[in-house]
């Protein structure tokens, strides 16, 4: 097809072609694999547990932590209670909450990550397409499939995260492979969580450079703060191709620091990081900052505007640690159509305000949004 052609340099169609094919600009012509997503796949595994049961493993009721050697023995512990389980980590969670906006079609969504050769691959495989996202794995066998474990007591949830096989994704095994990379070709917009950073800069780079030649739009989010600390020489290699950037406050923060913005102010640390370098001119970086209940801060080519996020009583919230994920999400799944930005945002304060209702990154049937 002529739209994946590198040639194709413009998304947008031309007025010949909008005249003859006017429903290449409808919602419900979006074709599968438009919208790519690269990370670190977990399977989420959340079950009811006791004080003792965090005692044993300390761990805090309301915590993020990565497993160490002590918690090896919690996984199995937790499989044996009543659990459930849902295809996890930070951008596979953006894609699946971006193809449940969508619904239709299915498999809009591509996600690239590695897991293991085991009974967690195998349900992980199986929630994805559950999810209907066209995940395509890197299997292995020296790791096994990374995990999230939400140990719940109450209203509150201790995540350990074991990343695992997540650590080894590999450029040549799986990214170079023609078949895949034929469906990076067929993608038009393209996201990827800052966590990656530390596993495989090489295929963001590939994918960041196929993106910024055929003037197709990249995402990069800043994900945590110890990214942009820890690992800033691989964020800023890839931060010349990045069309839209997100984070949040305190990412936003630390990114301000490491960069000597010499500003503390979100509204110009948006504006400086909106003016960085940028490989593809055609397209003005576009920077959006969360900061929880209070207003989005987005910044494109000359001004900087501000969103009001959708008001939820304290009481209705349950979980917030999807947001992040759903907010992206619902920001891609109008993206991807086109949509202006202000209606990307509108989705993703939709999105956020969803997940946040609900126990992990999980929705409804169906989404309740125009």
């Amino acid at each position: 097809m002529a739209s994946e052609e590198p040639k194709a340099k413009k998304l947008k169609l031309s007025e010949e072609e909008k005249k003859e094919s006017p429903t290449k600009q409808t919602p419900a012509k979006l074709s599968a694999n438009s919208l790519f997503g690269m990370g670190n796949p977990l399977l989420d595994i959340s079950a009811v547990v006791d004080k003792n049961f965090l005692d044993k493993y300390t761990l805090k009721p309301n915590d993020q932590i990565l497993a160490e050697d002590k918690h090896k023995a919690l996984f199995d512990e937790l499989v044996k209670l009543k659990v459930e389980y849902h295809a996890g980590g930070a951008t596979q969670n953006s894609i699946k909450i971006a193809q449940w906006m969508i619904q239709e079609p299915h498999n809009v969504g591509t996600f690239f990550g590695c897991i293991g050769k085991d009974k967690f691959g195998e349900i992980l495989k199986q929630k994805a397409e559950e999810a209907h996202i066209d995940a395509h794995y890197y299997e292995q066998d020296e790791e096994p499939t990374g995990s999230c474990a939400a140990c719940i007591t109450g209203d509150n949830r201790s995540l350990v995260a074991n990343l695992a096989a997540a650590n080894c994704y590999k450029k040549d095994k799986h990214l170079d492979l023609e078949e895949n990379w034929k469906l990076v070709e067929k993608a038009k917009v393209f996201y990827i969580a800052g966590f990656f950073l530390t596993v495989s800069l090489e295929s963001i780079l590939k994918v960041a450079k196929h993106a910024s030649e055929n003037d197709k739009i990249f995402c990069l989010n800043l994900s945590a703060p110890f990214i942009c600390q820890f690992f800033k020489d691989n964020l800023m290699q890839v931060m010349p191709y990045v069309d839209v950037l997100f984070g949040n406050e305190t990412e936003a923060a630390a990114f301000a620091k490491e960069q000597d913005f010499e500003t503390k102010d979100i509204k110009e640390i948006a504006k400086k990081a909106q003016a960085l370098p940028k490989d593809n001119t055609k397209r003005q970086r576009i920077v959006v900052l969360t900061q929880g209940k209070d207003a989005t801060v987005l910044a494109s080519s000359d001004k900087v505007e501000t969103f009001p996020v959708l008001k939820i009583d304290s009481k209705d919230i349950v979980d917030t640690n999807g947001a992040g994920d759903a907010f992206v999400g619902g920001f891609l799944s109008e993206l991807v159509q086109e949509k202006p930005l202000h209606q990307c945002v509108k989705a993703a304060h939709y999105a956020a305000n969803v997940i946040i209702r609900r126990a992990g990154c999980t929705f409804p049937e169906k989404p309740d949004f125009n």
